[in-house]
């Protein structure tokens, strides 16, 4: 019969619950197409791998039950800030799809997006769909695996780590999700708000004409035009919001160990 020390068994525990919370929030892990046993088996021999390449020396175990339930709630905690920052950018882009979408005349197109896992407008969810996979060409997927063994050369397991600074970085990069997705929609918000413009003027130039049947084909064409023009500088700008937040991750991931 094998004999495990308790110690051990202890330190891969904690870290199986670091890695699983984290690949339960994070873009591509989290999606409801990944298995749930597929999951749990490759966090299991991530756990497994990285408890054989951290130093254990500094790890302090105590051996009660209510030190393990304190620092297993610390380290799924941990895991999920880890894999939910990296999605910010994420549902910053599905909004600023939302809102193209809104003003193209497409929200009562609605679909269910997969990645976010509530219905959003077809804008949105193409946009989403983009950047999950330029996720994937940059092989982001290996990044929240790089960043979560990099965690645990910083961040000691059962350290808290909700700290000022961690406080103060969520709410930081919680707040840009709104500022980038008007960024990215900017250019549809300006040409539809001189359309609106264009519109007010000929409805009290031309009463009688029937503006909105006009102007709504016109509209949706110009949306499409709008999209298929941006599309190589949206690539660009996902691309560097991308590994924008990667960097963000680093930062937070520091700022947990102080």
């Amino acid at each position: 019969m094998i004999n495990i020390p308790t110690d051990n068994f202890i330190i891969v525990l904690l870290i199986f619950l670091r890695i699983t919370a984290a690949f339960f929030s994070a873009p591509i892990y989290s999606h409801s197409s990944v298995p749930i046993m597929g999951k749990i088996f490759l966090a299991l021999i991530i756990s497994y791998i990285i408890f054989l390449s951290i130093d254990k020396s500094n790890i302090i175990i105590e051996n009660n039950l209510g030190w393990l339930f304190t620092a297993s709630m610390i380290e799924i905690v941990t895991g999920l800030i880890i894999g939910f920052t990296i999605n910010f950018i994420f549902h910053a882009i599905s909004y600023a799809g939302s809102l193209i979408g809104f003003d193209m005349g497409l929200s009562i197109a609605q679909s269910l997006n997969p990645i976010d896992g509530f219905s959003s407008n077809v804008i949105g969810d193409v946009l989403s769909m983009t950047a999950m996979l330029l996720f994937i060409l940059i092989n982001g997927h290996h990044y929240v695996i790089n960043g979560l063994a990099y965690s645990f050369s910083i961040v000691p397991l059962g350290k808290p780590t909700i700290t000022v600074s961690v406080y103060h970085l969520l709410v930081d990069y919680s707040a840009g999700v709104f500022l980038i997705a008007v960024k990215i929609a900017s250019p549809f918000i300006v040409s539809y708000f001189l359309i609106y413009i264009a519109e007010g003027i000929m409805a009290r130039i031309i009463p009688q004409m029937q503006v909105f049947f006009v102007s709504q084909p016109l509209i949706l064409g110009m949306g499409f035009l709008l999209l298929i023009s941006l599309a190589p500088i949206y690539f660009y700008v996902i691309k560097s919001l991308l590994y924008g937040y990667e960097n963000n991750l680093a930062v937070l991931i520091k700022a947990m160990a102080q």
